[in-house]
């Protein structure tokens, strides 16, 4: 058979260090230091099951050097240089069986996070990101020069630990190095502000001082943003107009001068908190938006170009390297969500890639918003894959699932994989519940590769799948099953309003699985996130649409929305030129047209409509589980019939359930 990806199995070298394949596991959070400053075992597997997966490379998460300057770093456990015997010890435990997969890491190590984070220092005094009362601080001449010593410190214990080299953090995302490079946040006029060079000086004496110490052959790459997207400190740019940060020109600028100061690779990417959408991007952004930029770097430097953000199409990442546009992919959030990507590619099957949906939910969502370890909406083991991961079942046990949702998909599956005899039920004639809704969007298509991943997962592991057959209480008690799994999940909510029967009015469900006509007038009631990307989809097509919102903001109400994704959808509101409606409830649907009234009851206003589609959110489906009770069969809810949630909640239901019995 053709090896139909050459390219992406082909070795690569980053200075003298030769790397397997194409694929670079990202830099993403999941640290996993222990108190006592070493590695915990939770990380290493993370790490190892990567490896055992087929990347090339792995670049660890950022790593705190200095304990000195900033405040939240004075006591830090999460540098290697706390206890550095501890942390050489376990990390020499991680190479050794990284080796045995033939796998290189680097370890990324940061001079500071700077206005991204209360407590830490900046090139001049600036507000702390969504803080603008909190201005940090500029860092003195003395202050930037322990950064860089300690910088090199933990170069030199990354060298004694078995790691083949360094990436620094970051002239991306605005971290402190992005701070001293651009404009906008280094009004120095010292040796560290001013021209370009010296706006780098910091990033070139940091690089100066690890090759001093740990040699010319120990490879040290840097992440860099190749455009900021900003039109000012908290003020995104949708299209990339009136930059304010860094230009493609300047970075394209600072690949060479990189370059010229000896650093082995650049990782690239795009934006900075303050555009966290294009940083991190959602599914909105289009797969593989860094790779033109990333073919303009390439043009001018000779070391190789690592390209990241939105990467997770292995043949989009073939035609980019065959085309000589990038030198190797990284692949972060895709990692996470099937640590086997590359070995699936090798394998001819890549169809059986398990697809990230750039949701930011299980990942940024627990790490940003709740202050948890980084995982997966798709993969609930991710960074827990030794504790978290399948068993085959003590007991082989008949299960009965009852839905064929995300939910009711993700059941059978795991049920099936820990030796159980598993049969789905659906009501309707075909898999994937609300998945189907969700990947209605044009913008979605990660949704619908997830839900062919599920039906070929089930087809494979052979469960016997009954569509169109509608379950009752009596039946499961015939079927004689020793579990069943409750995974019915839910139907939108329709307000009691007159006209709700109206023929112009229909549920957010029937309008994105194309049951009823829309016009080109279009009210959406309702702007959660669903509302959202119902008008911003119906908007992208030409139609004229308005959002109605009780609430004094769009986004506001059901479970939290990343920042990421928040802050494109409200950008992709304005760009379509959507009329939004905020503080507004909805009275009445008629021939003339959709009455609106404000909360406070002063305003009324008559909409031109010719649809309206009402997204005023979800509701559990009617439970059969007290029919059950006393029948001597073990009985589960997950997903939306417990609990209206999203994918991660219905997977990470699914998971946990299914796992244990």
């Amino acid at each position: 058979m053709e090896n139909q990806f050459e390219y992406l199995l082909s070795p690569f070298k980053i200075g003298n260090v030769t790397i397997r394949n194409r694929f670079c596991m990202g830099p993403m959070g999941g640290n996993h230091f222990t108190s006592k400053g070493e590695l915990s075992d939770a990380a290493i597997d993370y790490y190892v099951e990567r490896a055992r997966g087929g990347f090339g490379l792995i670049i660890s998460g950022s790593y705190t050097t200095d304990m000195d300057v900033d405040a939240f770093s004075k006591i830090d456990a999460a540098s290697p240089l706390y206890m550095p015997n501890n942390f050489k010890r376990t990390a020499l435990r991680l190479n050794e069986r990284l080796a045995s997969y033939d796998t290189k890491m680097l370890l990324q190590i940061t001079l500071g996070y700077g206005r991204n984070h209360p407590g830490g220092h900046t090139p001049s005094d600036t507000p702390v990101f969504q803080m603008p009362s909190y201005t940090a601080k500029a860092l003195t001449v003395d202050q930037i020069k322990k950064k860089i010593e300690s910088l090199v410190k933990a170069a030199e214990l990354a060298k004694r630990s078995g790691f083949v080299g360094v990436e620094i953090h970051a002239l991306h995302w605005g971290y402190l190095l992005d701070q001293f490079a651009m404009s906008i946040t280094n009004r120095r006029t010292d040796e560290y502000g001013g021209c370009l060079e010296n706006r780098l000086r910091i990033t070139k004496e940091s690089l100066e001082g690890i090759k001093q110490v740990c040699g010319s052959d120990f490879p040290v790459g840097i992440r860099l943003g190749l455009k900021s997207y900003i039109k000012d400190l908290e003020n995104s740019s949708y299209t990339g107009e009136d930059e304010a940060g860094r230009t493609l020109e300047e970075g394209l600028r600072i690949c060479q001068l990189l370059e010229s100061y000896g650093y082995d690779a650049l990782d690239v990417d795009v934006g900075i908190y303050d555009s966290f959408y294009h940083a991190a991007p959602p599914a909105y952004m289009p797969k593989g938006h860094v790779i033109p930029l990333a073919a303009e770097a390439k043009k001018l430097v000779k070391i190789p170009i690592l390209c990241g953000s939105r990467m997770g199409d292995p043949y989009m990442c073939e035609t980019a390297l065959r085309e000589g546009k990038i030198d190797a992919v990284v692949l972060a959030r895709s990692a996470k969500a099937d640590p086997a990507f590359p070995q699936k590619v090798e394998m001819g099957v890549p169809e059986k890639i398990r697809p990230c949906i750039a949701c930011n939910l299980g990942c940024f969502g627990r790490s940003f918003m709740r202050g948890m370890d980084t995982g997966c909406a798709v993969n609930p083991a991710c960074n827990k894959e030794m504790i978290f991961s399948l068993s085959r079942a003590t007991k082989q046990k008949k299960i009965a699932v009852i839905g064929g949702g995300i939910a009711g998909m993700e059941a059978a599956r795991t049920s099936k994989l820990r030796g159980h005899d598993v049969v789905l039920y659906e009501k309707a004639n075909v898999l994937g519940g609300n998945l189907h809704t969700a990947g209605a969007h044009s913008f979605k298509d990660d949704i619908r590769s997830l839900f062919n991943w599920y039906v070929g997962e089930i087809n494979e592991l052979g469960i016997p799948v009954y569509c169109g057959v509608e379950v009752d209480p009596d039946m499961i008690k015939k079927i004689g099953v020793d579990t069943v799994i409750l995974a019915v999940g839910s139907q939108p909510v329709m307000p009691p309003i007159p006209g709700i029967d109206h023929e112009k009015t229909c549920s957010c469900t029937d309008a994105l699985l194309g049951n009823k006509p829309i016009g080109n007038q279009v009210i959406v009631v309702g702007g959660g996130l669903v509302g959202c990307e119902i008008a911003i989809d119906y908007a992208m097509n030409g139609k004229q649409v308005s959002i109605v919102e009780m609430l004094p903001s769009l986004l506001a109400a059901g479970l939290p929305v990343p920042i990421m994704v928040s802050g494109m959808v409200i950008d992709m509101i304005e760009h379509y030129a959507i009329d939004v409606y905020t503080g507004y409830k909805l009275d009445s649907i008629n021939d003339e047209g959709t009455k609106i009234v404000s909360v406070d009851g002063g305003d009324v206003k008559v909409l031109p409509t010719e649809s309206v589609v009402i997204s005023t959110g979800f509701k559990p489906l009617p439970s059969m589980a007290r029919d059950l009770y006393g029948s001597g069969i073990e009985v589960f809810q997950i997903g939306d019939g417990l609990r209206v949630g999203n994918i991660c909640t219905s997977v990470g239901d699914a998971y946990e359930v299914a796992r244990l019995i």
